[in-house]
Formats: structure tokens, C-alpha cells, sequence
């Protein structure tokens, strides 16, 4: 089966950077996504077979935070759903690369619907970026 084939789509998503050359070493060197096509003012990457881009854009929009589950969770954000092995590998490479977290690695809502792993960070250019797991999958959208 190819991307294209997958029943789940793929999405497309672009992000405000203010810099081009820091944007390529973290998404490239820290989260060693792939990169595609790019221009003096953008960058495609493969986020795990969605298109990802960053745009060169030097202003940044005002940052908002939402309480979670004891946590100010940044808003905007945006990441992936892994798989709890993937997710405890990225971390380790994260923490490996120095990377600062916003929220630690850490189990939100332990023994409760929709018991999940989530990290936040932010690209050099503020972006928040949320991963996350789920041991069991039918709780990603649980009620």
C-alpha cells in the first residue's frame, strides 16, 4: 500500500518560521524528518507522510496557554500520535539532542479515559509541537 492508497489522508499543514537555516536543523538534525522541496522562503518536510512546511514569516502571533490536566498546554500546537515505543525512542533522541521541553514526557490523565503519553516542545521559532501515545488506540478519542 502507498501513501496515497492509506485510508486515513494525509494533511498538510504550514508554520511561520523566522528562520530558515534553524528551522532545517531542527526539523532535519533533531527530529530527522526528510526534507523535500524547498525555495529561498519555505521548507517541505515529511512528517511521517504528512507535508509538513515552514514558511519564512519574522512575525509571530501572540501565545496563548490552556490548563491540562495541571499543565499550561500551549495553543497552537500541532505533532503526531505514535506508537508508545516510538514515543519513549523519540523522547530519548529529543533528551539525547538537549532538547528543552515545555511539558516533560509524562502519562496525562493516568488510569482515566484517554490515558496517554504527550511531550511539548517548541522549534526555534516558538512553534509548539505536542507528540503522543496511546497504549490502548481506541482511547484517542475517548469521551
Amino acid at each position: 500500500m502507498t501513501l496515497l492508497d492509506s485510508p486515513i489522508p494525509r494533511f498538510h499543514l504550514a508554520v511561520p518560521v523566522d528562520d530558515l537555516a534553524a528551522a532545517r536543523r531542527f526539523y532535519g538534525d533533531v527530529l530527522g524528518l526528510e526534507q523535500g522541496r524547498s525555495a529561498d522562503t519555505w521548507v517541505d518536510w515529511n512528517l511521517h507522510g504528512h507535508q509538513f512546511v515552514t514558511h519564512l514569516a519574522p512575525e509571530r502571533a501572540q501565545r496563548i496557554h490552556n490548563p491540562v490536566d495541571g499543565h499550561d498546554v500551549p495553543v497552537p500546537h500541532f505533532g503526531l500520535v505514535l506508537t508508545v515505543g516510538a514515543f519513549q525512542e523519540f523522547a530519548e533522541r529529543l533528551r539525547a539532542a538537549g532538547t528543552e521541553f515545555v511539558i516533560e514526557p509524562y502519562v496525562r490523565f493516568a488510569g482515566q479515559k484517554g490515558e496517554q503519553w504527550t511531550m511539548f516542545l517548541l522549534d526555534p521559532a516558538g512553534n509548539a509541537l505536542e507528540f503522543k501515545a496511546f497504549a490502548d488506540d481506541s482511547q484517542v478519542f475517548a469521551a
